[in-house]
């Protein structure tokens, strides 16, 4: 059996389970060995190849459309792990960012009842309001001893109410007595809907990028829908990613997420820069979101809403729990989900069995090793994204797909886990974050230039970029790596003409 059997196995299935073509799966190559392409128990090389691969061919096969040439789509298992983990990998100007990924308080604590609970706390406004509950010092110290005084279960609970971001630990037993793990069972972890009528969409024939001439906006934050924005704008489309200048941003993410993309920033409290927003969406092709759940549809720009003013759009949606259950309008994140559902503690008692450790009633958690549950489910949203575009040319219509962290870790949990052996002693660790870069990272890495936007502000040095290139590589068109803004204001808020 191949390594890569699981792989192709996966990605047959999701392709044809949105009623894709077969005949194009004969294009996508898949190498390596996405077992020990990582070190973890879970299969998380097979997850992100797959993702990762079906993104890619969509896009070949969009172009296909266009063309009527089909190309092949390559895809080796460690280089989509390193993809998977793209923010540890860029330099700016030589260096690494000296900021850190995240808040010094996020993390796993010790509670009163012997159990742990996330904090997540990489948002200013988070991190406070977390603060404003345990009414405590923000030292990891004074956070633990507070959390002490608090059962998991009851922080959790105060935390939804106030509307931060907390979750218990659990095990795969306890989350799937849970009513959200039965609300999301069956669910796959990428769904198309067609939402409207419209005729086929007209298509430029001989275009150089697949997505040239197909607009984007991008209203997402840290990392899922960044991620998925970057992957379109590597295959050609205008991506206009759109933040608010009254939210905190995270820079050390936003720099790699933003690669390819242009920026501009619109305050949708503001009537004027609303009805910017709603012009803008009467020219786009994809409108891509991962605000909280209904959001942006209290500002007018739900999926209906979307559908009767620009007919044929693909809406994108990315959630934390899903569209069902009682959890399906709380926040999340990558690490919180993964405590939630059970991932950290069976990642733990791997990791136990592997050093000959007896396996604890309640082991400590273990996170996995790279936020797979984030990028895979960019790379899905991509992978949902084209597949719409796609049936938009071959029978019309308006299309809203949908993707979830939690689909997501249902179906990464659904591939099985790794012997503790095979996890921890012959997959690989990732490489270690240094200057001068890893060889490893280094040959896999590209140069990108500072883009100087059209504002006509930009003063000084323009930096240089090295990141991870993409892990999909076309036979024929190969990605669009040009420039990064490195800034989230650096354009106006208008398209650029079409090619």
């Amino acid at each position: 059996m191949s390594y890569t059997s699981q792989s192709c196995d996966q990605a047959t299935s999701l392709w044809l389970a949105n009623d894709l073509p077969r005949e194009i799966l004969s294009h996508l190559k898949l190498s390596g060995c996405p077992d020990t392409a990582i070190n973890s128990s879970f299969k998380l090389g097979s997850a992100a190849q797959t993702s990762i691969g079906l993104s890619g061919l969509a896009a070949a096969y969009i172009l296909s459309l266009r063309t009527g040439n089909m190309q092949d789509v390559s895809v080796d298992a460690r280089h989509a792990i390193l993809d998977i983990s793209s923010e540890s990998w860029y330099t700016i100007d030589g260096q690494m960012p000296t900021a850190s990924m995240r808040d010094h308080l996020a993390a796993i604590y010790r509670t009163k009842d012997d159990s742990f609970v996330r904090l997540h706390t990489n948002f200013p406004h988070h991190r406070q309001g977390i603060l404003n509950i345990l009414q405590c010092d923000p030292t990891r110290e004074a956070v633990q001893a507070a959390l002490l005084q608090w059962n998991a279960q009851d922080l959790e609970d105060e935390a939804v109410e106030q509307k931060m971001c907390v979750t218990a630990y659990r095990s795969f037993e306890e989350w799937d007595k849970h009513p959200q793990a039965t609300a999301l069972r069956g669910t796959p972890p990428v769904q198309l809907i067609k939402i409207g009528e419209a005729p086929k969409r007209v298509i430029k024939e001989s275009p150089q990028f697949p997505l040239e001439g197909i607009r984007v906006l991008d209203l997402c934050r840290v990392l899922s829908g960044p991620v998925c924005g970057r992957t379109l704008a590597a295959y050609g489309a205008d991506v206009l990613l759109i933040t608010s200048p009254k939210l905190p941003d995270l820079p050390v993410f936003d720099i790699d997420t933003s690669r390819g993309k242009r920026t501009t920033q619109l305050d949708l409290t503001q009537v004027t820069q609303n009805d910017c927003l709603k012009e803008l969406v009467k020219d786009a092709d994809v409108f891509l979101q991962a605000y909280r759940p209904s959001g942006l549809q209290e500002k007018g720009f739900g999926p209906q809403e979307l559908a009767k003013v620009r007919p044929g759009i693909v809406c994108a949606n990315l959630t934390a729990y899903g569209w069902e259950g009682p959890w399906k309008h709380r926040r999340g994140f990558d690490s919180l989900v993964q405590t939630a559902t059970g991932f950290n503690w069976a990642e733990a008692e791997a990791f136990a069995k592997f050093n000959g450790q007896p396996v604890m009633d309640k082991p400590e958690p273990r996170a996995l090793p790279v936020q797979a549950l984030d990028h895979v489910a960019g790379y899905f949203l991509a992978f949902g994204i084209q597949a719409a575009i796609a049936k938009t040319i071959t029978e019309g219509g308006s299309w809203e797909v949908r993707v979830s962290l939690a689909a997501v870790a249902q179906w990464l949990r659904s591939l099985g886990q790794l012997p503790p052996d095979i996890a921890f002693r012959d997959g690989k660790p990732l490489p270690k974050r240094m200057i001068p870069q890893d060889p490893e990272v280094a040959a896999l890495s590209v140069t990108l230039h500072e883009a100087t936007g059209d504002k006509g502000d930009v003063q000084g040095h323009l930096r240089t970029m090295t990141a991870i290139r993409h892990a999909a590589q076309l036979s024929v068109t190969p990605v669009k790596d040009v420039e990064a803004p490195m800034r989230l204001d650096r354009h106006q808020p208008v398209w650029l003409p079409r090619v």
